[in-house]
């Protein structure tokens, strides 16, 4: 591995509220049919490029009981640590390739992380306002804890899932989730990854009450954010009942990944054909011509969204055999993610062009690593 290693390198919290776009404008090129001819990178670049993401960012510090603390840097300049909700979704990307390469190095690393999410953050996070947060974390957690059997992983998804289904869920709009406790609106960001959350945690505690909220939260966004004749998920509608943003592939990849979860326990119920149609709208709407996923990068908190959709959709891609379907198109986009590599490795979500090797941050980096392990679950 350190011969490919070499080989390869050298070849080659405020959170900003989204406003509504069209999500085709974010290629600037639309279209609705897809030719993709590209080569998909072999398993062991797969797990370099997350031993690469990890030489760049992590960091392990101290003791908890017998085991380690870390975290990840913000950025290559290690000027902080990767604030909380990217910090959950660079862990659930490190679980992304563990479960792929079953590396005892990335499974030690997990649980460290784990350790200093907990020990900087506590166990119940009451002070945190944005219910999506929360939600990331607790699904990190509840992920986790299907690897290790940890109890106090379990806990801690169960406990933060709790505490946002009691304060943010309410019958206003018909239902959903409230995005922050100010309940200004209802977004798919935390509906979405709370309905996933939820069959997780039916799956680990047999409580069908999970199951139920899980349903509960996706039928209200297909009557409220999910366009049946696209496949189009909206991305947050307002207390007014007005929709406020537009498609994002995350938003796109948490749909699907709750709909592949729920066709599972109510196979006739459709979600299979909801989560099918947000695929086929994230390929024909949002990519390029070449079908390559769109660039996010209005702010710092939307450059890691492709790797959120890399990670449901290969799921569902695996779990409901579409193989034939959607796995050219998400391995062109994992051959293109590493072939624009950096020195070091990494690669940022701009999977057209060369990755900087002056600066990176840690959250885009996670986009090329979790695409390219995704494409290896199916």
């Amino acid at each position: 591995m350190a011969v490919l290693f070499l080989a390869l390198i050298l070849s080659g919290c405020r959170k900003n509220e989204m406003t509504a776009k069209d999500s085709t404008s974010l290629t600037g090129i639309k279209s609705a049919a897809v030719t993709i001819n590209s080569v998909q990178p072999v398993k062991a670049e797969a797990l370099l490029a997350m031993q690469c993401y990890n030489n760049a960012f992590y960091h392990q510090y101290g003791t908890y009981g017998p085991s380690f603390k870390a975290y990840y840097y913000s950025d290559v300049t290690h000027s902080g640590r990767m604030d909380f909700w990217r910090q959950a979704e660079a862990i659930e990307t490190l679980i992304d390739a563990y479960s792929i390469n079953n590396d005892a190095d990335l499974k030690n690393k997990m649980v460290y992380l784990y350790n200093g999410m907990r020990d900087n953050y506590g166990l119940l996070w009451t002070s945190n306002i944005y219910n999506d947060d929360v939600i990331w974390g607790a699904l990190m957690c509840i992920r986790a804890f299907a690897i290790t059997n940890d109890g106090g992983m379990k806990d801690m998804a169960k406990n933060n899932f709790d505490l946002v289904w009691n304060r943010a869920w309410d019958t206003n709009l018909g239902g959903g989730l409230w995005w922050t406790t100010a309940n200004n609106t209802k977004n798919a960001c935390v509906n979405a990854p709370a309905a996933i959350c939820a069959m997780y945690l039916y799956q680990a505690t047999g409580d069908v009450g999970y199951r139920d909220k899980a349903k509960l939260i996706v039928d209200w966004m297909v009557s409220k954010l999910y366009t049946p004749g696209s496949g189009e998920v909206k991305g947050a509608m307002n207390a007014a009942g007005v929709i406020t943003e537009g498609a994002r592939t995350y938003t796109q990849g948490t749909f699907i990944g709750a709909c592949g979860m729920l066709h599972n326990a109510y196979p006739s119920a459709g979600y299979k054909t909801m989560g099918a149609k947000a695929m086929d709208y994230t390929k024909n709407n949002m990519c390029n011509a070449q079908g390559l996923l769109p660039d996010e990068y209005d702010n710092d908190d939307c450059q890691g969204f492709k790797a959120i959709f890399a990670r449901w959709a290969c799921k569902f891609v695996h779990d409901h055999s579409y193989q034939g379907t959607y796995a050219a198109w998400l391995n062109y986009n994992a051959a293109e993610a590493w072939n624009y590599r950096n020195s070091n490795g990494l690669m940022w979500g701009q999977w057209w062009h060369r990755t900087p090797d002056n600066y990176v941050n840690s959250f885009e980096t996670t986009c090329g690593v979790a695409m390219m392990n995704g494409a290896f679950s199916y």
